[in-house]
């Protein structure tokens, strides 16, 4: 059996005209047993801007303390909010550094730029 289906997600995102959607399962299990029903997997990052982290529940958790984290510390030094393709190449390099010792979690962001323009990005491992 693989860590990823140790306690599982369903995770969806969409885009529309000005607009995005992003939809998770709130089921904490672990494999056939449900722990919790209220185990929260999308989280908002900025006011235009959501991730959902799909994997593992303790790197879920350390990777969203993490990405908040990472976003005050640019919104600090650049006075500004993250945009999401920025966003995007965070995430990317925050995995990347932990390859040899990942964090088990598939992300989904959606997000919305200053222009209004939707944008999706997902990554797995």
């Amino acid at each position: 059996m693989s860590i990823m289906q140790y306690n599982g997600a369903a995770m969806i995102a969409m885009a529309g005209k000005n607009c995005v959607g992003i939809a998770a399962d709130r089921r904490l299990g672990i494999q056939y047993q449900t722990v919790a029903m209220d185990f929260q997997k999308v989280f908002q990052m900025t006011p235009t801007l959501y991730v959902g982290l799909a994997g593992l529940a303790t790197d879920v958790q350390t990777l969203k303390n993490l990405l908040e984290f990472r976003i005050s510390l640019y919104e600090l030094r650049e006075e500004r909010t993250m945009s999401p393709q920025v966003f995007l190449h965070l995430l990317s390099a925050l995995l990347y550094e932990k390859r040899f010792g990942p964090y088990f979690c598939e992300p989904i962001v959606a997000g919305l730029t200053p222009e209004g323009k939707p944008v999706l990005g997902g990554m797995d491992l």
